[in-house]
């Protein structure tokens, strides 16, 4: 029963010493400063957009066909 409770502590201990070490993180300043993501963002809401409205197409036809059919 020692030995596992040493180990649960050795476990414990490590995952500790690691999180604290990396709690900060990398700075990554000097990579993200320069790109400009207002443009990606647009483009790719645009994207969702136009696959909403497909989408909403497809189930709207689905929904008067059903209609149609009598079911």
């Amino acid at each position: 029963m020692k030995k596992i409770a040493k180990q649960f502590a050795a476990v414990a201990v490590t995952i500790a010493t690691s999180a604290s070490a990396f709690a900060a993180g990398p700075d990554m300043t000097g990579l993200t400063s320069a790109v400009d993501f207002g443009t990606v963002t647009t483009a790719v809401l645009g994207i969702a957009g136009m696959l909403a409205v497909v989408y909403v197409a497809v189930k709207g036809a689905a929904i008067g066909l059903s209609m149609l059919r009598g079911r």
